[in-house]
This record gives structure tokens, sequence and C-alpha cells, in this order.
């Protein structure tokens, strides 16, 4: 039995990894100050054995060293120390908050690195963002993790700071394991989504919510040609679980994880309309997001060959699991 550390544990890839692993007969801390989630999303592991769960802020140093004095004493009866880091500020309304992005995302993932170090941890995994790649982020084949990174500037997109902080912490990554501190990697996902989001802006759930609401959905202007992948949450969290299990890829480098299923919004829309049983969806455009990419594909060749993962849920068998969960 092993021990998973995991922040941001009620988050669309923490709850169900945490699930996966306490299925598979591992022990589990995890914590979470709601930020952007709720306890609903790990309701049905709470009262397990092998689950703790804190209402704790990543941001706050007397939770963390509250939970380091937990995690010494529950490892003597483990194999491995994991930590898997996938707190973030992550909802597109907070991208431009510059202090909230970096406090979470760098300071703070930064002391929890720290502290997988101090306790001497196994494993650490840096759950980072292909918003890093930006405008680039889509290449023949996909997008792959050693191209050259061209950002926009800070009179272009002040989103571009959430990028930014989430890149920093790949170098943390990077330097760590270069220095042989821990073993570990950086993800980079790719439009991960869930039935449990709580956040109805995110663009499968407001889409169904939209259309089973009022029958139609409003849209900005950059729908009309935008394209995505989307990667559903446990297939992000089973390719976590494949990292951490394969050695050698704990390298201190990169890995993006996402899927080569790639829709228009539009369609999206109209396979959410079908699943719903509504015919002929209205579609309003409104507003317009700048330094939003028309296409977001990833190649995720490297975590294949060197893990074997492959996504098991298409998005078909995706959306059809949240359209069930709110009917």
């Amino acid at each position: 039995m092993d021990l998973y550390v995991i922040s941001g544990v009620t988050g669309m890839t923490g709850n169900e990894m945490a699930r996966q692993l306490v299925a598979s007969n591992h022990k589990v801390i995890g914590f979470d100050n709601f930020f952007a989630s709720s306890i609903d999303t790990v309701k049905d592991l709470l009262g397990n054995k092998n689950f703790v769960f804190h209402e704790y802020d990543i941001n706050s140093a007397e939770n963390m060293q509250d939970l380091a004095k937990e995690v010494e004493i529950i490892r003597k009866e483990c194999s491995r120390l994991v930590y898997v880091n996938c707190a973030a500020v992550v909802h597109t309304e907070h991208f431009y908050y510059v202090n909230s992005t970096f406090t979470t995302n760098v300071i703070s993932m930064k002391s929890f690195l720290d502290q997988a170090i101090e306790l001497k941890a196994d494993v650490y995994i840096n759950c980072s963002t292909s918003e890093v790649y930006s405008m680039n982020s889509w290449a023949q084949g996909g997008v792959k993790e050693d191209v050259f990174l061209t950002l926009a500037n800070a009179e272009h997109s002040q989103r571009t700071s959430y990028a930014v902080g989430k890149l920093m912490t790949e170098f943390f990554m990077r330097d760590a394991v270069s220095q042989g501190l821990i073993k570990g990697c950086s993800i980079r996902f790719a439009n991960v989504y869930s039935k449990h989001e709580l956040y109805p802006k995110h663009i499968i759930p407001h889409i169904i919510n939209s259309l089973k609401q009022t029958g139609g959905v409003e849209l900005l202007e950059n729908s009309k040609i935008n394209r995505r992948t989307f990667l559903h949450n446990y297939d992000s969290c089973s390719a976590v679980i494949a990292l951490i299990n394969t050695p050698s890829a704990l390298d201190g480098t990169v890995y993006n994880v996402g899927t080569e299923e790639e829709i228009t919004i539009i369609d999206l829309v109209k396979l959410c309309a079908d699943k719903l049983g509504v015919k002929d969806p209205k579609i309003v455009f409104n507003g317009y997001r700048a330094s939003d990419p028309e296409r977001r594909l990833l190649s995720t060749e490297k975590l294949r060959k060197r893990t074997g993962w492959n996504p098991s849920i298409t998005l078909d068998k995706g959306i059809s699991m949240c359209v069930e969960d709110i009917k």
C-alpha cells in the first residue's frame, strides 16, 4: 500500500484519481479549500478507511504544517510516498487575477514541492496546463512538449499570467529532479471535463445546462471557428497514475495529456443537444475573448510511448455520462 497526498482533491482530476487509488487499496490524504469544487465530488469516499480528507488551503502555512505532521505518521505503514499537486486557480474567470494565480499556482506549488522533498517523498507530480502553448497550440499531429513557446505579452493578454505561472512550476520540477532531490514530472492537460464540474461557465457544463434549461445556448463569437479536444477526468487521472508507475518517465520533463478527438464548438453543442433530446438548438453568439487559439491539439506520443497510456473514454461516451448525471 502506498500513500498519496493530493492537493485540490475535490477538483476534476483529484477526485477521480483518489477514487481509483482507494479502489486499488492505496491510502489517500486529500485536501481542498473548495475554491472551484465541492465536497460532493468525493462524498462516495468519505468514511472509507483509506481516504482522509481535510478542508485545507494550500496557501495556509499552518494547514500545510498540520498536513506534514499527519503524513509523517501515516507513511510509516506505507511503501511509497507520492505527492500530487492538483491545486490551481484554473477557471477562466480568474485567469486575469495575477495575484491569485501567482500565489496558488507558483508560490504554494513550490512550498508543496519543498515539503515533499523534506519528507523524502518518492514521487512528486506537478499538474501544469496546455495554456503554456498560448496561441501556438496546434501543429500537424499535435503540438509537442519540446516546441519553442511563443507567449502573448502583457499588452496583449493578462490571461497569459496564468500560463507563465504554471510554466514556472515546470522549471521548479525539472530543477528538483536534476538535483536528485526527488523523482517526478509535469503534466500539461488539455480541456479536462467531468460530471462534477462546479462552474457552469466551463464550456461543456455551460452547454449542457443551457440546453437543459432553455433549449439553446449563448456562445462567444470565437466559437464560430474554434475547435478543441476534450479529456475526461477518468483519463486525466489514469495518465497521472501511469506516469507514477513508470520510474523511467519521472525524469523532470513535461508530458502532454489529451486526446486526438477534435471537435468544433458548434458540433459539440449539437452532440450535447442530441444527448438531451433537444432538436435544432438555438445558438446565440455574444462577446469575444482575445488571445483565444482557434485550435488546441496536443501530441501525446511521448506519454504513450513511455507509459503505454491511452484514453479510454470517447467524447460521445463522456458527454453521455455528464448528461445522465444531471437528468
